[in-house]
C-alpha cells in the first residue's frame, strides 16, 4: 500500500454542508483503516467534537484538536500547547469587546464563552456540548497567576466583520505584536487565533513522528484556509471541491465537494492504486 497515514478535516472536508457523515464517506474510510491505514482527524473542533466523529466512524482514530493545540490518541493527551493569557485579554478587548463580539475560549478539553449569539447556539447542536460562560478578564487573572492560558480563541462573527477583524489582527503581528500566537479562518464567518508555531501542519508532524510514518506516505484532506499548513505537510494532498480557489492552487488534488462525497470518491481510487495526477 503506498500510503499508511490519512489525516481528514471536519467541517467541509469529511462532513456535508448538514454536518452528516454521508454513508459512503464512512465506508470508504473504513476501507482504508481495513487495509492497515491510520486515520487521523486534524480538526479546529474542541475533543468533544472531533470525538463525536471519531464514534461515529466506529474506528479508533488519533485526533488533532483546537488547530493542533491538542492531540489525543484515544484518551490519553499526547501533546497540549497554550498561548498567554495576558494575550487572550487583550485581543478581546481590540477585537471582541470593541466590536460587541463574543469570544470563544478553548483550553484542552474545556470550552468557556464570553456570552451567546446564534453561532454558539448553532455549535452546541452540532457538538451536544454546552460552554460555560465566564468572565474574560477574571479567566485570565487566575490564568495568569496560575501561568496557563487558553489552547486557542475564536471570534464569530459576519464575513465582512472577520475580514475586518483579521486585517487588524494580521497589521499587528506583521510589526510584531503578538509575537506569541497566529491567525487563520477556518470558515468565512470564523477567525481562529492558537499559539505560535501551531497549527494542523505541526500536528501532524508530531502524529507522523509519533508512528514513524514517512511524509511521502501520508495523505491529507481539507477544504479551508486553515487546512492549508496540514495539506502542505502530506505527501499528497487532496483539496475539496468547495474549497476556496487559493487553497486548491495549494493541492496535488482536487476531489468533488463534499456534498458529493468527495473523500470517498478520491479514498476509492487510492485503495485501488489508481493514479490521481
Amino acid at each position: 500500500m503506498k500510503y499508511k497515514l490519512i489525516c481528514l478535516d471536519i467541517d467541509g472536508t469529511l462532513l456535508d454542508d448538514e454536518k452528516r457523515l454521508l454513508p459512503d464517506v464512512r465506508d470508504q474510510v473504513g476501507k482504508a483503516a481495513a487495509q492497515g491505514m491510520k486515520i487521523v482527524l486534524g480538526s479546529a473542533r474542541m475533543p468533544a467534537g472531533v470525538e463525536l466523529i471519531e464514534k461515529e466512524l466506529g474506528l479508533k482514530c488519533i485526533k488533532i484538536c483546537d488547530a493542533g493545540a491538542y492531540i489525543l490518541d484515544g484518551e490519553q493527551c499526547i501533546s497540549s500547547r497554550h498561548m498567554p493569557a495576558r494575550i487572550m485579554k487583550e485581543i478581546y478587548e481590540e477585537y471582541a469587546e470593541k466590536n460587541h463580539l463574543n469570544m470563544w475560549i478553548f483550553r484542552d478539553r474545556d470550552w468557556y464563552i464570553t456570552g451567546t449569539d446564534r453561532y454558539t447556539e448553532r455549535e452546541v447542536r452540532i457538538i451536544g456540548y454546552d460552554p460555560r460562560i465566564v468572565d474574560l478578564k477574571e479567566r485570565a487573572q487566575q490564568w495568569e497567576k496560575e501561568q496557563t492560558g487558553p489552547s486557542k480563541l475564536l471570534i464569530a462573527a459576519d464575513p465582512e466583520k472577520i475580514r475586518e477583524i483579521r486585517t487588524g489582527l494580521q497589521t499587528k503581528l506583521s510589526l510584531g505584536v503578538w509575537q506569541e500566537i497566529d491567525a487563520a479562518c477556518s470558515a468565512e464567518e470564523f477567525l481562529e487565533i492558537f499559539p505560535r508555531g501551531v497549527d494542523k501542519g505541526s500536528a501532524l508532524r508530531e502524529v507522523r513522528r509519533r508512528l514513524q510514518i514517512p511524509q511521502k506516505e501520508t495523505v491529507a484532506f481539507g477544504d479551508s484556509e486553515v487546512d492549508l499548513s496540514m495539506l502542505e505537510e502530506a505527501g499528497f494532498s487532496v483539496a475539496m471541491g468547495n474549497a476556496p480557489q487559493h487553497v486548491k492552487d495549494r493541492a496535488d488534488y482536487v476531489t468533488e465537494t463534499n456534498n458529493e462525497a468527495g473523500v470517498a470518491r478520491t479514498l476509492e481510487k487510492i485503495l485501488s492504486e489508481q493514479e490521481l495526477i
